[in-house]
């Protein structure tokens, strides 16, 4: 249990320093390009960068092209769980408008580490039942660096 803290604490901190990444990324990029293409590679460079720090930091597991390619399910899932979140809060609830995405996008951070932590520690669900720590299937220890990337 302790350890899984440790992995959300750590998820917390990526997704902080990912979101001052893209904010960053957008400043540098926009006075060269239009504001949604600066937006999008912006997004997409974050992306990547996210994922490199979710595999070695948060989850402490090896990047492999499977997880690369999986790993925009994610921002997906963050996507749909706000942008449903945002509409459920202002039309039904009624709450202000300026308000309402910040409510949104906590909520939805459990859902997006859930998945993340499915798609970036393979077997984790199955190596927690085993009684392996962090659902590592080998049952290695969290902290075991990566000996070779994949990616």
């Amino acid at each position: 249990m302790k350890s899984q803290l440790g992995q959300i604490l750590r998820f917390g901190l990526v997704g902080a320093v990912n979101t001052g990444t893209f904010y960053v990324l957008y400043l540098l990029l926009h006075p060269h390009m239009p504001y949604f293409a600066a937006y999008s590679l912006a997004f997409v460079l974050a992306m990547v960068g996210s994922f490199f720090m979710n595999t070695y930091f948060t989850y402490r597991t090896k990047p492999t092209w499977k997880k690369f390619f999986l790993f925009p399910l994610t921002n997906i899932t963050n996507y749909v769980i706000q942008s449903v979140g945002l509409i459920l809060l202002v039309n039904w609830i009624g709450m202000n408008e300026k308000i309402a995405p910040l409510v949104a996008a906590v909520v939805a951070i459990p859902f997006t580490y859930l998945i993340s932590r499915r798609i970036l520690v393979p077997g984790a669900v199955a190596g927690a039942a085993a009684g392996a720590p962090d659902g590592d299937p080998e049952g290695g220890p969290e902290g075991t660096e990566p000996t070779a990337s994949t990616v």
